[in-house]
């Protein structure tokens, strides 16, 4: 265990967003809280639970999300919530249904839960919530707990989202409906939904399209690589209204823990260093010595035999994440693209990849790639990227793949989807420069996709990626050493919450 033996015992209550992204970082950084003395419950929803139970990949009990760290005697505990919606109801197909649920009907049955673990030995003391969530820093100050905000991207995102009304005072952000502006009083309802009372700025018809360069910490950044609902807010009010909603909650928050490297983005974590106490303590994944978290959505698949038959640096690795469709052009674009290139694969094409089909790639794709690549559901993306044989990565920029590409050494192609992965893609494409773009969405074509794969996987352009992937490898690397940023900012995180919870106790 550590050595927090002698400290009196602390019971944290960590809620996860029900996402393949937010709830693997939380997991495992929950067992980091544990390996340093907590107690920690921790908090998903039964859909997300049945979802993996499912699929196969966890036990009906859920035990072995945490059987590794309870091995070593750690204390943690596994519960579940309600997300106002049954179990079976079909999320992906009613994403704004469920969005609605999410953030509206959940929070009522967290707050149930919260009360029912004030009353556990030890009591909880501590809230830790994914920061998309729009209830945490109301329900802790009603329970007097002190607020710990989980933010599972990158700090230049969070950045983004917390400025968003410079985006709109300064005209880069707005609405043909004049609908959105800022975000006034919320109040938390007793059923559990918000009363969200927005104030209009004014109407607009055009948002600029220069460069912004008033975001502090962020020296510049392109209309273009801001998060993705901000490119047609009339279609994702609902979004931006509860992302609006979380980002004042988050503004209550006593600490704001961030799954990024300090050395990657110096500049934007000493800004938001100035507004709260501010944490990278990135890349969360099981330490040596602390049991991991079985996190994964779906069985996965060892692909290391296969792997173990091609030659060094041969074989493109391609995986579009856990949530976001892909439309069938794009699909088609990419496929076609990858046949024609000169390189060996490996294709993750989750369920729900496609838009529509059952399986969205192109007819007779399977049996063209015969010999040359295989598609699989899942896998263990770490081990594979890990491995010898692969020398790029086809990714649409989620924030845990990129640092797990980053940790091991492998350039990227960059396709970004939705969400924060434009803004993600600049990360890597334009700051860090470990990666180049393969397309646009609606635009990417079969001779480009070809062209940038050889050009990535062969000599000239690839051979300077790795060159650069190597210092961003080093830094990720480093950051987690004993001696790292990451780990020193976790023990001062640690340090920091042990002297507030001295300093507060909090009302039954």
């Amino acid at each position: 265990m550590s050595e927090s033996e002698d400290i009196p015992k602390h019971h944290a209550i960590f809620v996860a967003a029900p996402f393949q992204g937010h709830f693997t970082p939380a997991a495992n950084f929950a067992v980091k809280l544990a390996a340093r003395g907590f107690i920690v419950t921790f908090v998903t929803t039964e859909a997300f639970h049945h979802q993996r139970t499912a699929s196969g990949a966890v036990s009906v009990d859920g035990h072995e999300v945490f059987a590794d760290a309870r091995s070593m005697g750690l204390d943690i505990r596994y519960e579940l919530v309600s997300d106002g919606l049954p179990v079976t109801f079909d999320r992906d197909m009613h994403r704004d249904q469920f969005s609605d649920a999410f953030y509206h009907l959940l929070p009522a049955h967290v707050e149930e839960l919260m009360r029912k673990l004030l009353l556990a030995v030890p009591p909880i003391d501590v809230l830790i919530s994914d920061t998309f969530a729009v209830w945490p820093s109301t329900l802790a100050k009603k329970f007097g707990l002190p607020y710990v905000s989980f933010w599972t991207e990158p700090a230049l995102v969070f950045a983004v989202y917390y400025h968003m009304h410079l985006l709109v005072e300064n005209g880069h952000f707005g609405s043909p409906t004049g609908w959105y502006t800022s975000f006034a009083t919320n109040v938390l309802l007793r059923d559990g939904s918000i009363e969200l009372l927005m104030f209009v700025h004014g109407d607009r018809t055009e948002t600029r399209k220069d460069t912004i360069t008033y975001i502090p910490g962020v020296p510049s950044i392109e209309p273009t690589d801001l998060v993705s609902f901000f490119h047609s807010p009339e279609a994702s009010w609902r979004v931006l209204r509860n992302v609006g909603k979380a980002f004042e909650e988050a503004k209550g928050a006593d600490f704001v823990l961030c799954n990024t490297v300090q050395e990657l983005e110096v500049e934007v974590i000493g800004a938001l260093q100035q507004v709260w106490p501010f944490y990278a303590v990135g890349p969360i994944g099981p330490d040596s010595g602390e049991g991991g978290a079985a996190t994964s959505l779906w069985p996965e698949l060892d692909c290391s035999q296969w792997l173990h038959s091609m030659p060094p640096r041969s074989v493109l690795y391609i995986s579009f994440g856990s949530i976001a469709p892909i439309s069938k052009r794009d699909m088609d674009e990419i496929a076609y693209g990858v046949l024609d290139s000169k390189s060996s694969f490996i294709w993750v094409l989750r369920p729900g990849s496609g838009s529509s089909e059952a399986c969205p790639l192109p007819e007779g794709f399977i049996e063209a790639c015969k010999g040359k690549g295989m598609v699989v559901p899942w896998c263990r993306q770490k081990q594979v990227l890990q491995h010898p044989a692969v020398g790029g990565f086809l990714t649409h920029c989620g924030w845990n793949s990129i640092l797990e590409s980053m940790w091991c050494g492998v350039p990227m192609l960059c396709f970004p989807l939705f969400a924060d992965q434009p803004t993600n893609r600049k990360m890597v494409v334009e700051d860090l420069k470990i990666g180049i773009d393969v397309g646009s969405i609606g635009e990417v074509s079969r001779a480009e996709v070809s062209r940038r794969i050889d050009s990535l996987m062969g000599g000239g352009v690839g051979g300077a990626l790795r060159k650069e992937m190597e210092e961003a490898q080093r830094a990720v690397k480093s950051a987690v050493t004993q001696c790292g940023s990451s780990s020193k900012n976790m023990e001062q995180f640690t340090a920091d919450l042990l002297k507030h919870l001295s300093e507060k106790k909090p009302e039954q």
